[in-house]
């Protein structure tokens, strides 16, 4: 009986290991036709959630993982450099741009925005628009989990970003920084 089964239940198996492959060329094509161009060598595991203009360049060897939510309002524009890693659940928001250098690793549900809502008195919240900033992201960064890098910020090349920081100013090349709001634990070489 169980060989039987077996027997039975082997091609669904040979699905199921195809559907990995096939998820991710579909992913893959999805995301190109939403924002127009994608390097063939992109990894993309899930397509993400995009909103706004969908203005999205991406570099070549970009791994993409599953959730990402990526928005693009007006004429802003997130850049994604070469062998770019977004893990899972990144938010990267844009009114004014997001670029992000060649080789950067992003970790879990780190949000990256560049606009914060005003607020005052006289307005409510949601009617009060926004106030807004362009993020530059160097090469080589490396942001850990559940950071939140804020409008205006410049990270430069080689710079670590703590878990959980909040990063409001912005950060030296080679620096490590953590903490909230995000403080320099060590300062990057001098040459």
């Amino acid at each position: 009986m169980k060989s039987l089964l077996a027997l039975l239940l082997s091609p669904l198996l040979y699905l199921v290991k195809l559907s990995a492959p096939l998820l991710r060329l579909w992913s893959w094509s999805r995301l190109r036709q939403a924002v127009g161009q994608l390097p063939a060598d992109c990894v993309v595991l899930g397509m993400p959630e995009i909103h706004g203009s969908a203005r999205i360049r991406c570099g070549a060897g970009l791994y993409l993982y599953p959730a990402l939510y990526l928005e693009t309002r007006g004429d802003a524009v997130i850049e994604l450099g070469d062998r770019v890693v977004l893990s899972r659940g990144v938010h990267l928001v844009a009114y004014r741009g997001i670029r992000i250098g060649a080789g950067t690793m992003i970790g879990e549900y780190t949000s990256i925005r560049d606009a914060n809502h005003r607020y005052g008195q006289d307005v409510a919240l949601r009617d009060a628009g926004h106030s807004s900033a362009p993020i530059n992201i160097g090469s080589n960064v490396w942001i850990g989990r559940g950071a939140m890098i804020l409008p205006g910020v410049n990270i430069g090349d080689g710079a670590v970003i703590a878990a959980n920081a909040v990063v409001n100013r912005d950060v030296a090349a080679g620096a490590v920084v953590g903490g909230i709001p995000a403080k320099v634990l060590k300062t990057g070489s001098q040459s």
